[in-house]
């Protein structure tokens, strides 16, 4: 898909004003796949004058034409941006926040980050990141910097602290989707009600990622080059990111790899503890492994409706959903609902 030419004039006056330069021109522009949610364009722009003249390649990120409600924003998800920027963590450089003026709808652009986050292709080729245990501690150590942020943060008044316990709070927001919802799902609910039962007291709220996982983070041949999608980042357990990161539905098929597809618990452990100082409970973390099978059946289930319902017609949609059956098997392996 190319950019509409009036949006590519009225982007280049905005970069110019924003570089401080005499002039930028978009070379060019396009838009990168995947982004059910957001779109993200890459951009190649030749900048005259200013701090940043030659050759800038960056990504502006703005809503795609469909979304789901409990994303944040653009503005929200570029202050999430700086603030871990900020706090050291390897994501892209955060540099303009747009808003509907431009480009008739909220956007921001960032440094683009070099390599690939294809998942399904980080798992198997080993050439990708260097040395996997290495990576692994080293995506450890990013959560914990991460984590280290904590409320309050004037730039972060956006996000609720729960008054709920985070454990809690995400056991009711399940529930009240499956209350509503024209379908039973036992084995799911079965899920639900064992996390409530355990759901363990969160003694210190921080930064959490929420969607932490290999997919949502660049590589190239030398290792790490950014942490991305930021958009569901709230207060709430520091656990919560190391099950997801953990959990058998993120690890694209290599489940002896128990950290991402890619790495150990022990080295995941490691460069969480040498910059935070915590010993990980891996006990601890599993209900946070059983919370994140729930949650992605959720999700899942959504994504199916977006398509049922007629909003946004999908394969890729339609397809999501399938995967409710086995995160149900999943779940009833975890809380012993197999064998009850």
């Amino acid at each position: 898909m190319t950019m509409r030419e009036e949006h590519r004039h009225a982007l280049e006056s905005f970069l110019a004003t924003k570089a401080e330069a005499r002039e930028v021109r978009l070379v060019d522009a396009r838009l990168l796949s995947g982004g059910a949610i957001q779109e993200n364009w890459l951009l190649t722009a030749v900048v005259s004058g200013g701090p940043h003249e030659g050759v800038l390649e960056c990504v502006l990120r703005s809503d795609a034409a469909s979304g789901v409600s409990v994303s944040h924003g653009r503005a929200q998800e570029f202050a999430l941006l700086r603030e871990a920027f900020r706090a050291g963590v390897t994501v892209p450089e955060p540099l303009w926040l747009g808003d509907g003026s431009v480009l008739g709808r909220a956007f921001f652009v960032m440094r683009k980050a070099r390599g690939t986050a294809a998942g399904h292709r980080i798992v198997k080729d080993l050439g990708l990141g260097g040395d996997r245990e290495a990576l692994t501690e080293r995506l450890g150590a990013e959560l914990a910097r991460l984590h280290a942020i904590r409320p309050p943060v004037e730039a972060l008044s956006f996000l609720p602290v729960p008054a709920l316990s985070p454990a809690l709070r995400g056991v009711k927001e399940f529930q009240s989707f499956l209350d509503g919802h024209h379908t039973a799902f036992p084995a799911l609910e079965w899920g639900i009600r064992w996390l409530e039962r355990h759901a363990p007291r969160t003694p210190e709220l921080v930064l959490t990622h929420r969607d932490f996982r290999t997919g949502n983070y660049m590589l190239d041949e030398a290792g790490l080059t950014a942490v991305l999608d930021w958009e569901f980042a709230a207060w709430s357990d520091p656990l919560e990111d190391l099950g997801w990161f953990c959990a058998r539905c993120w690890r694209f098929g290599q489940f002896d790899k128990e950290a991402g597809g890619i790495g150990s618990r022990e080295a995941l452990a490691r460069g969480y503890a040498r910059v935070s100082g915590r010993t990980l409970d891996w006990g601890a973390v599993r209900y946070w492994e059983v919370f994140a099978h729930a949650r992605w059946a959720v999700i899942a289930l959504q994504q199916g409706e977006r398509h049922v319902s007629g909003r946004e017609p999908s394969l890729e949609l339609a397809l999501t959903a399938h995967v409710v059956p086995e995160l149900e098997l999943e779940l009833l392996s975890m809380t012993g609902g197999r064998n009850a």
